[in-house]
């Protein structure tokens, strides 16, 4: 398992060829409340930093945007049920899709726990 993070605020927790997706404490904190969420569909192939869905808060709307080239091969049914979860549990069941990598070597580009922290100060 390794976690990594991009400027814009997702998180990716990443086992194997596939990583797990979503926002940080950082984003929902300075969302709000979730009230909604657009999930991409399965199957379909994203580039990175294409918008792959959209969260809503009570105070304002985000892209999420997809964080390295890959094709979604889960999205989290729970979440579009129960957006809240974006905000009780970011990192947990609140996660939004799940990737599989096209190439792994672009999570090198990405943000370690130590950097997105300096970014977020």
């Amino acid at each position: 398992m390794s976690l990594k993070y991009t400027p814009d605020h997702e998180w990716l927790n990443v086992e194997g060829d596939v990583a797990v997706v979503g926002i940080t404490h950082h984003a929902q904190d300075a969302l709000g409340d979730v009230v909604f969420v657009e999930l991409p569909e399965v199957g379909t192939t994203f580039a990175a930093k294409d918008v792959a869905g959209v969260v809503e808060s009570v105070k304002a709307a985000a892209d999420v945007y997809m964080p390295v080239n890959g094709e979604i091969i889960e999205v989290n049914e729970a979440l579009r049920d129960d957006p809240s979860l974006a905000n009780t549990d970011p990192l947990g069941a609140g996660w939004f899709f799940k990737v599989k990598l096209s190439n792994p070597a672009e999570l090198d580009g990405l943000l370690d726990e130590t950097a997105y922290g300096e970014l977020t100060q």
